[in-house]
């Protein structure tokens, strides 16, 4: 809390608390992830990555070097709704099996 000595209009000053706000989270705040990372927890190249990023399927953040850097938040969420689809796949069938 901060005290700011404030001056009425007839010159009597007065002590008033102000009630500091928190500061709201910069944008730096949020976790990134290098293409390599984004890479290695879908299991594809880096490159697939990027064009991902460029078909739109991703969103990048360009640091000031040019590398692109993706939004943790948003690459778990499309994690999320690619896995249902891999778990939906048949099972393998066993070598014996002879159905074709």
């Amino acid at each position: 809390m901060t005290t700011i000595q404030t001056t009425s209009p007839g010159g009597l000053a007065a002590d008033a608390a102000v009630e500091a706000a928190p500061a709201p989270a910069a944008p730096s705040a949020q976790t990134l992830l290098t293409p390599s990372e984004v890479a290695a927890l879908f299991r594809v190249d880096p490159k697939t990555v990027t064009r991902w990023a460029k078909a739109g399927k991703l969103t990048s953040i360009r640091t000031l070097g040019g590398h692109r850097r993706y939004r943790a938040a948003e690459v778990m969420a499309l994690l999320e709704s690619v896995a249902p689809a891999e778990t939906a796949l048949p099972a393998p069938r066993a070598a014996g099996d002879a159905t074709a």
